[in-house]
């Protein structure tokens, strides 16, 4: 038997506000993010901005000897993981936490620890590389430490698929309950990447704005467009089996309808011709949620502000909704928070389990000049205040990978 699935615990640390009240606070007020990377010295570098998390003290959430021994993407994961925690009001002793389980991404892991090490073992030699180098770099411990951390000894996996990491997270955590295999799910996607490597590599494929004008470097369908800007931070939702949450009267914010998977099997870094394969990913979650095109009211768009991205996930959504999409909201919050990798899906599913619960279509900031290839209804700069029924979140990944979650307006 199948069961529902419903989202009970929110959790964030982002680069507009370090709590889920900060970041929708800044969602809303079109806050961003973006500046002058802070993190390493960007004087030999073509790419100066990035969207940092601010006001970072590590030693606020860990004691100091932990917090040495966790790499940055980690500590995210655990700090969004235990807010999320908290505003689910779930408690590890009345809580059977063998069916609680943990499924947390990143699109690289401890880069900034990999840099680190690699550093001292070229010039201060092998012996001088940390014990810990390989429980901080490996890209399970966000999993690894989020299950220690709460204590849940249910399913613990790491899933990888880039930019998508995020949703699919989300979307497995969603099908592992809904097939009862576990009854809570501690799910999203963490990074924690603004490091010299990680900004030289990405801007040398091209993939990066150049621009040094904040307001004009992530700005999502505008014909302007010339790249993503790096974000960093963590998205964590609690999802539970429907009944288990009604049992102990928990607060719904939305319930996870749908979820699509599929690979565009193209290009390792192009996304396919006329986005076909986010448009069956889109399909395929309307299907599982037995929604029709014209039942979705908002799609957050996985909207990089890359010239290829922004055009194809554009066909991607007029395949997939067909007439529908003519008169869909859809938003790229990317201009606030930068594009955090394999964060992004898990900080996007936020935004979309707010949008319902708050009855608000958060806008595409900082648009300027419309572009015919991305003709939808990007919601310029203004957000609006509209009741929300149906969500849905985008996700696509270098390596062709696509993912989609549907959330739907919860009604007791």
């Amino acid at each position: 038997m199948e069961r529902r699935v419903v989202v009970t615990g929110l959790g964030a640390i982002t680069p507009i506000g370090n709590t889920v009240e900060e970041f929708w606070k800044g969602i809303q007020e079109g806050k961003c993010g973006i500046d002058k990377i802070t993190a390493f010295d960007t004087s030999t570098f073509k790419v100066k901005l990035a969207a940092e998390v601010k006001n970072y003290d590590p030693e606020k959430y860990f004691d100091r000897r932990e917090a040495k021994r966790l790499d940055k993407y980690s500590q995210y994961a655990m700090i969004a993981t235990r807010e999320a925690w908290k505003d689910s009001g779930l408690n590890q002793e009345t809580e059977n936490m063998e069916r609680v389980g943990v499924i947390i991404g990143s699109g690289i892991g401890g880069v900034e620890t990999i840099e680190t090490e690699n550093q001292k073992c070229v010039e201060k030699g092998p012996d001088r590389v940390s014990p810990m180098y390989i429980p901080m770099a490996i890209l399970n411990m966000a999993t690894g430490n989020v299950a220690i951390d709460i204590g849940a000894k249910g399913t613990s996996i790491s899933m990888v698929t880039a930019c998508a990491t995020g949703t699919h997270c989300i979307g497995e955590s969603y099908h592992m309950i809904k097939h009862g295999y576990q009854d809570i799910m501690i799910a999203g996607g963490t990074e924690a990447s603004i490091t010299p490597l990680s900004i030289a590599g990405f801007s040398n494929i091209k993939a990066l704005s150049k621009t040094e004008d904040k307001e004009r470097a992530s700005i999502p369908f505008d014909k302007e467009r010339n790249g993503f800007v790096m974000g960093e931070g963590a998205g964590v939702l609690i999802l539970e089996e429907l009944e288990h949450a009604k049992k102990r009267h928990a607060n719904i914010y939305a319930e996870v309808v749908g979820y699509g998977a599929t690979s565009d099997a193209y290009h390792i870094t192009s996304p396919a011709p006329d986005g076909e394969g986010g448009a069956r990913a889109m399909k395929l979650a309307m299907q599982e949620a037995n929604v029709k095109p014209e039942e979705i009211t908002y799609i957050n768009a996985h909207g990089t502000s890359t010239h290829l991205n922004d055009a194809c996930e554009t066909m991607a959504i007029k395949t997939a909704l067909g007439e529908a999409a003519k008169r869909v909201m859809v938003s790229s919050t990317k201009g606030n928070t930068g594009h955090l990798l394999g964060a992004a899906g898990g900080v996007e599913a936020i935004v979309c389990a707010k949008a319902i619960e708050q009855g608000f279509v958060p806008p595409t900031i900082h648009y300027q000049v419309p572009d015919e290839a991305c003709d939808l209804d990007v919601i310029p700069n203004e957000g609006r205040k509209v009741e929300v029924q149906y969500a849905m979140s985008n996700s696509l990944g270098f390596g062709g990978h696509n993912s989609t979650i549907l959330l739907k307006k919860w009604e007791k």
